[in-house]
């Protein structure tokens, strides 16, 4: 079941790797290079107690293979968004959250990689 090309804009989207979830806006989807423009919003481990959400807007943008996402509904994403959004925005970048993306999407490309 091939809904990437059906993404539109400003849609939210989910990466899964194992317990984590990567959850991003598409930009623009590439339809040449089957690729997806996504900027992230969300990383959220889960646990077997509250999800951990880690905010990712000031990460960077990523291209990845539109074949990995599926779209993310609102039901799960809403309340995840709203922690997010009712903290003051950071004046810079965390770099422990850019690293937890860095090593999400390391794990999920070696995966892909291996499998794909």
């Amino acid at each position: 079941m091939d809904m990437s090309l059906d993404f539109q804009p400003g849609q939210i989207v989910s990466l899964e790797y194992g317990d984590r979830n990567l959850y991003a806006e598409v930009i623009q989807v590439v339809v040449s290079r089957q690729l997806c423009w996504v900027r992230p919003l969300l990383l959220v481990t889960y646990t077997q107690e509250l999800p951990l959400v880690t905010d990712l807007r000031d990460a960077s943008d990523l291209l990845w293979p539109d074949k990995l996402f599926r779209p993310a509904l609102d039901t799960e994403v809403i309340t995840l968004l709203s922690q997010v959004l009712a903290k003051d925005p950071k004046a810079e970048t965390d770099s422990a959250a850019k690293q937890q993306l860095n090593q999400f999407i390391y794990q999920l490309w070696q995966a892909y990689k291996d499998n794909g």
